[in-house]
């Protein structure tokens, strides 16, 4: 198998790619391509590809359809950087509730001044803020970051008020039973000091799953005066222009943002971080690690965890003597041709998964007997089949 990587990933990663891997600079020669930050919208992809590893939980930076229309399977890893963007949402509550950025540079801007220490004590008040306990935080969004963001604001002592509809039972296990649960957006608005959004970003015409520019002037006017918001999940998530204008009006107090753009970073009011989030080494290191692990489990048995794109499968190690993989449209018929096709040439199968997600889906067959080309071959000529893979 061969791999490609279109950003630096963390060598503990890469060092768990099975000795018969290698690394190639050309994409079109590359079985599996690593990707952080870089844009692969605008790339061609060969025949030769089957996966693509976003060392990240965000997902923008890829074509998520023509990939799956080419039967190219994306992972992403979700929860590997949760720590790092938890540690860094606690600083933006705390940097927006005591101005700590200001008094840090007021002291930069009178050091040269004799007095100093007299100085700072007399010219201290207007940097004082407030303190974050027993104050109301609301996160929207209780995924893998959202849980450990209200499970460590209830530990410091705030109120924390958690919303997400389509929450997993493993987050619903781990989130802390002193977040109160709400069942819409216009209750955090409503209820909250402080606003932390942690969701993917989705247009939809249907509000309650619409994400795109869910911070806006609408939103806003529901939401307390002097209310704190913090973004440390995607850009476009905030309407950027009526975000300045409740900045202006006194409406937004702080507007804390883990991504700056042409706009937000000359705003007053707000503290913009250059896309700190899951830079630290840590969780450059877990995502490289889930990445690497995801794609040999998919090239070596078929397995799927953590798929965007396609429905998550698991067969586990292959043991049986053939074992195929089939990516197709989520249509109906699929699988009595499937199974047709096999006992037309009398191939009997021994195990099948199927799972579907959204428009795709993708079917796991194991066989008593070793692959051979005509299997494949009718396989592929089925209408709806948009990759075969013989995996053994």
């Amino acid at each position: 198998m061969k791999y490609s990587c279109l950003n630096p990933i963390a060598k503990v990663g890469l060092d768990l790619f099975p000795e018969d891997y290698v690394k190639v600079e050309d994409v079109n020669e590359a079985n599996a391509i690593l990707v952080r930050s870089a844009v692969m919208h605008d790339m061609e992809f060969s025949e030769n590809l089957l996966a693509v590893a976003r060392a990240g939980a965000g997902v923008n930076n890829i074509p998520l359809d023509k990939c799956a229309e080419k039967g190219i399977v994306v992972f992403n890893t979700p929860g590997a950087n949760a720590n790092g963007v938890k540690e860094l949402v606690i600083a933006g509550l705390m940097l927006a509730s005591r101005d700590i950025i200001g008094g840090v540079n007021w002291v930069q801007s009178i050091k040269g001044e004799a007095g100093v220490a007299k100085l700072v004590e007399k010219g201290k008040k207007p940097f004082a803020g407030k303190e974050i306990k027993d104050k109301k935080l609301g996160v929207i969004g209780l995924g893998a970051i959202g849980v450990l963001v209200a499970n460590a604001a209830v530990h410091l002592g705030m109120t924390v008020y958690g919303y997400d509809p389509f929450i997993s039972i493993d987050n619903a296990w781990n989130l802390s039973r002193s977040v109160i649960h709400v069942k819409s957006r216009d209750d955090i608005y409503r209820e909250c000091d402080y606003i932390t959004v942690h969701v993917p970003l989705i247009e939809d015409e249907n509000p309650d799953k619409n994400t795109k520019g869910m911070i806006n002037k609408d939103s806003i006017a529901k939401m307390k005066d002097g209310v704190i918001i913090l973004n440390f999940s995607r850009d476009l998530l905030v309407n950027d222009d009526d975000m300045e204008e409740a900045l202006k009006s006194g409406k937004v107090a702080k507007y804390v943002t883990d991504f700056p753009n042409d706009k937000t970073a000359n705003m007053d009011g707000v503290i913009a971080i250059p896309h700190l989030g899951a830079s630290t080494e840590e969780s450059e290191d877990n995502c490289a690690v889930m990445a690497v692990k995801q794609l040999v489990d998919y090239l070596q048995n078929g397995n799927i965890k953590n798929s965007v794109n396609y429905p998550d499968c698991d067969a586990g190690v292959c043991t049986a003597q053939g074992r195929i993989a089939i990516l197709h449209r989520n249509i109906p018929k699929m699988l009595t041709q499937f199974t047709g096709s096999f006992a037309a040439l009398d191939v009997n199968i021994d195990n099948m998964i199927n799972k579907s997600k959204g428009d795709y889906a993708y079917t796991l067959i194991d066989l008593d007997s070793p692959v051979n080309s005509d299997v494949v071959n009718k396989l592929r000529a089925i209408e709806g089949v948009l990759k075969v893979r013989v995996v053994k």
